[in-house]
């Protein structure tokens, strides 16, 4: 990007958003924004006098894994040419950072941006968060005192068998509000893995060669050992609606586990938001171009309205149907797929008619012989 003569530098810096501190080759600080100054404080003033020496101390302070210090990351980006994300702790919080190598004409600097946490985000989980645990702690509580009266008041003329089925149907109520608070646990761990940044990093670690056949039948045969639709919905199925479509040999790159959360979290929203005497389809296929892998997750159901297409991927939002309203859920599985799949280079979409049904589709890179995969999936 060229800019016009009279725009400044300085005046440039300063209106970024995250902090900037620039280094030249001899290690000195030699730029800084106002966004810098508020961060770092009476920090900065020894990176003004120390250079790059001080902030990798500052940086690298409270740091568990030498492998992840600045330094490292200052030589990660000098190879790869591009930005390289981090985190330093700081004010008791982690906060996300970048290191870049900049060139001008042949000068080469050291640029790292420090971004400012936003609290709005966090403030809302925290909020779903409270509400669903003190919910479910309430109605917790309030079977089991119902349950501790009916054992100790017994209805004139009732039965055992009749307080039997009493009981039995609290407790039922306490499971399903247990069963909730644990899929919540589950999901805002996940959610950590995105919002701190380590996603990438974690996925990564578990990439490896998966042949979707095999993988497949041992996802079906799983179902039966998850609880994979709310207590509260009619019980149903599930099973005999479900026909698989997967060539033989067909092997991509991915995580496993993430694999099996994503199929998961799609699965059960066509369950659940379909009538149950409907068919659901998975379809695996390799594309034409050769490189990916797509899977298809089919089902006619409610569909969602064109003008909520927008909310399908977004955090903590849900389609405002009847028919889902009337589902329990948090919007946000959905979001955490578009994520998990990202992070395995692949990419999400879907397509959908209201009263018609749904598809949820994700390509995933194939298998290369030589054990690598594409880092980019088709268009």
């Amino acid at each position: 990007m060229v800019f016009a003569k009279h725009l400044n530098f300085q005046s440039v810096l300063d209106g970024l958003g995250q902090g900037v501190l620039i280094f030249n080759a001899e290690n000195r600080l030699v730029g800084e924004n106002l966004a810098v100054r508020s961060i770092l404080g009476n920090d900065l003033s020894v990176i003004r006098a120390e250079g790059w020496t001080a902030a990798v101390t500052l940086f690298d302070a409270r740091l568990d894994d030498p492998s992840q210090g600045v330094e490292t990351m200052r030589q990660k980006a000098l190879e790869s040419a591009r930005p390289v994300r981090f985190h330093i702790f700081r004010s008791g919080e982690y906060v996300s950072c970048w290191v870049a190598m900049v060139h001008d004409d042949d000068d080469q600097y050291v640029m790292l941006t420090i971004d400012i946490n936003d609290w709005t985000a966090i403030s809302e989980l925290m909020g779903h968060f409270r509400d669903e645990v003190q919910g479910a702690a309430n109605a917790t509580k309030g079977h089991t005192d119902l349950i501790i009266q009916s054992l100790r008041h017994l209805r004139p003329g009732e039965t055992l068998e009749q307080l039997s089925r009493r009981v039995i149907g609290f407790t039922h109520l306490i499971g399903t509000h247990m069963h909730r608070l644990e899929r919540l646990m589950l999901l805002l761990a996940r959610l950590e893995a995105v919002r701190t940044g380590r996603l990438k990093e974690s996925v990564n670690r578990e990439l490896r060669k998966v042949n979707m056949a095999d993988f497949m039948e041992d996802f079906i045969e799983g179902l039966d050992e998850v609880t994979l639709i709310d207590p509260e919905t009619e019980t149903q199925d599930y099973r005999s609606r479900l026909s698989v479509t997967v060539p033989d040999h067909l092997l991509v790159e991915a995580a496993p586990g993430r694999l099996t959360s994503v199929l998961h979290d799609i699965l059960r929203n066509a369950i659940m938001y379909s009538m149950k005497a409907t068919p659901i389809m998975i379809m695996v296929r390799q594309s034409p171009q050769g490189q990916t892998a797509q899977i298809d997750v089919i089902d006619q159901g409610y569909g969602v309205r064109a003008k909520e297409f927008d909310r399908v991927f977004e955090f903590f939002k849900r389609a405002r149907q009847p028919q889902i309203i009337g589902e329990f859920g948090y919007g946000l599985s959905l979001y955490l797929c578009k994520h998990e799949v990202e992070a395995m280079n692949g990419k999400i979409w879907f397509e959908s008619e209201e009263g018609v049904g749904t598809t949820f589709s994700f390509k995933l890179p194939i298998w290369q012989e030589d054990g690598s995969a594409s880092s980019q999936t088709e268009p």
